[in-house]
C-alpha cells in the first residue's frame, strides 16, 4: 500500500468512514466450504454510500499479461489524497472463466481490505484451483516466471526451446505457473516450427 499522497484530511475522512461501515452481510453460499461470503457486489454496497459521504471514492483497475492478473486499487479523497495498493496473483486457468474469476477474487479482496471491512472466501477456490485461500504469488517465482516467458517469446529455433525447456524442468516453479509456461511454450514452438 502506498500512502505518499494521503492528507490529514484524507486520513481524518478515512477514520470516520470506517466507523460507520460495518462488516458486509454474508449474504451469498460457498458450496465447496458450507460457508456464507459477502460477494464483490455486496462489499461495493457496503462501502460506496459511506465513503461516498465523506468526500471519499473507491476505484479499481485490472490488468492482465499473459501471466499474472494485477488489480490496482485506489482511495481517492476531494482533497486531493490517494491511497494505493496493488494486488496480483497467477490465474489457475489462463481461460476467460479462470482469469475473471481471478480478477474478481483481487477485486473483492482489497477492496474490503482497502475498506477495513471483514467478509469470507468464496471464489478462492477458482482462483487458487486447490480449494484454499489465494496466496501472494511468491515474487521469485513471478520473477522466473517473467524471465522464462521472456526467453520462450526471444526464442527463434528449436535448440532454443529445448534449452529453455530443460532449465524449466529444473526450476522451482509451482504446478500452475508450469502450466502456463507450458501453454506459451507449446504456441511459440509451433510458431517457430511454422518460420522454419
Amino acid at each position: 500500500m502506498n500512502t505518499d499522497k494521503a492528507t490529514k484530511e484524507m486520513f481524518a475522512a478515512l477514520a470516520v468512514a470506517q466507523g460507520e461501515i460495518g462488516n458486509a452481510t454474508k449474504a451469498s453460499a460457498n458450496p465447496h466450504f458450507r460457508s456464507k461470503y459477502a460477494d464483490l457486489a455486496e462489499i461495493l454496497n457496503t462501502v460506496r454510500p459511506v465513503f461516498s459521504k465523506h468526500g471519499l471514492s473507491l476505484i479499481q483497475s485490472t490488468g492482465f499479461d499473459g501471466l499474472m492478473v494485477t488489480v490496482d486499487t485506489v482511495i481517492a479523497h476531494c482533497s486531493g489524497g490517494v491511497i494505493t495498493s496493488r494486488a496480483s496473483c497467477v490465474p489457475a486457468k489462463t481461460d476467460a472463466q479462470g482469469i475473471g474469476a481471478a480478477t474478481t477474487y483481487l477485486r473483492r479482496y482489497s477492496a474490503a481490505a482497502m475498506a477495513g471491512i471483514a467478509q469470507e472466501d468464496d471464489d478462492g477456490n477458482a482462483a487458487a484451483h486447490n480449494g484454499a485461500p489465494a496466496v501472494a504469488p511468491n515474487p521469485a517465482e513471478v520473477a522466473a516466471l517473467a524471465d522464462f516467458r521472456a526467453a520462450i517469446d526471444a526464442a527463434t529455433t528449436d535448440d532454443d526451446l529445448a534449452q529453455i525447456a530443460a532449465d524449466i524442468a529444473g526450476a522451482s516453479i509451482s504446478p500452475a505457473g508450469k502450466k502456463t509456461l507450458r501453454d506459451a511454450f507449446s504456441a511459440r514452438k509451433k510458431a517457430v516450427r511454422v518460420s522454419a
